[in-house]
């Protein structure tokens, strides 16, 4: 099993050490699953730190050191309906040979979360989701 992070998840983990994300790469990092990200994915969560938790960009270059990082290749295929600016997370998850494409971006990838047939067999779920959280499973 893969794991592909995207921005948000990177985003999250370092500026949430407690949280969901980091326990995610924490148990990947044990061998329970290999870790993976895009270099786009990188820069993004970078950006985004640089601007709300400029204290949190060393907690993520430490848990950068331990997650592979891709680059997406533009001839992969993607959903048609997958939003420009994620078309690139998706071909680096595929290129990755990740199993499931972990993100928080429910607006862009909310209609694939749990539908691998339309994924080209990516898993793509929450971090919740993923650990076996999810609100349904909750209630």
């Amino acid at each position: 099993m893969k794991l592909f992070f995207d921005a948000n998840v990177l985003f999250t983990a370092a500026h949430n050490p407690a949280g969901k994300s980091m326990l995610t790469i924490e148990l990947g990092k044990q061998g329970h699953w290999g870790l993976a990200t895009s270099i786009y994915a990188r820069e993004e969560a970078r950006r985004n730190l640089e601007r709300k938790f400029p204290q949190s960009l060393a907690v993520l270059d430490l848990l950068l050191a331990d997650i592979q990082l891709v680059e997406h290749h533009p001839a992969f295929p993607f959903p048609a309906s997958l939003a420009k600016k994620d078309q690139p997370i998706f071909q680096a998850a595929l290129a990755s040979g990740a199993t499931h494409l972990l993100t928080g971006d429910l607006k862009d990838f909310g209609v694939f979360m749990n539908r691998p047939e339309e994924t080209f067999g990516i898993l793509v779920q929450t971090v919740g989701e993923f650990l076996g959280l999810s609100e349904a499973r909750q209630s």
